[in-house]
């Protein structure tokens, strides 16, 4: 036991730092970018990657916009039992994401498509939906990446042929951007106080001038 444990820790430490932060530091700012536009951001997968899909709409949602008056706005595909079930049975698992944006998708919104394989045809199948209308696609993928790596405007590939390893670094992403999304939108808060304060105080030089 000891050695595959070892063994897994030296994995995932590897692939920990071979990850190239400017991807991620991109998807930080295309999520930047949606929530100071207003748009929505859809997030979707299948089995661990469902499960991080919610993770990731629990921590934007409450853990980074509680307390803010304009808030990030998550909406995971992945959580509607009734509706992912219906469109599955009735039209297609391949359909059970692409049809949910078709109900609330606006040009300019952000989908994350998570798969390990990146190869997961429902994923794709709403990527290729927002790439075509509008909006911008983010790809979280293991192993070599798959078509999603190839289809999405931004990627962070685990590039490990581990699908445990993979998912622990989608895991990572969550936690990762949760805690840029909360610092930047703090800086940008004490930005603008200190700005209106600045201003503030020319007007009230200029008053005394007067």
């Amino acid at each position: 036991m000891k050695n595959q444990i070892n063994q897994y820790i030296e994995n995932l430490t590897m692939t920990l730092n071979k990850l190239n932060v400017r991807d991620i530091e991109n998807c930080a700012n295309v999520l930047l970018e949606a929530y100071e536009n207003g748009n929505n951001i859809f997030i979707c997968g299948n089995g661990g990657s469902a499960a991080t899909a919610s993770h990731f709409a629990c921590d934007i949602n409450k853990g980074v916009s509680y307390g803010l008056e304009k808030r990030f706005k998550i909406i995971p595909l992945t959580d509607n039992l009734g509706t992912i079930t219906a469109y599955a049975n009735d039209v297609g698992y391949d359909f059970v994401f692409v049809e949910q944006l078709k109900n609330f998708f606006n040009a300019g919104d952000v989908i994350i498509g998570i798969s390990g394989s990146g190869n997961s045809r429902n994923v794709i199948e709403a990527i290729e939906f927002v790439n075509q209308n509008g909006g911008q696609t983010i790809g979280w993928t293991g192993f070599d990446g798959g078509q999603l790596k190839e289809l999405a405007h931004h990627t962070v590939n685990a590039n490990i042929n581990d699908m445990q390893i993979s998912e622990d670094i989608h895991m990572s992403m969550v936690h990762i951007l949760m805690k840029i999304l909360t610092t930047e939108l703090a800086s940008r808060k004490e930005d603008l106080v200190r700005k209106i304060q600045n201003k503030r105080k020319a007007i009230l030089r200029t008053n005394v001038k007067v």
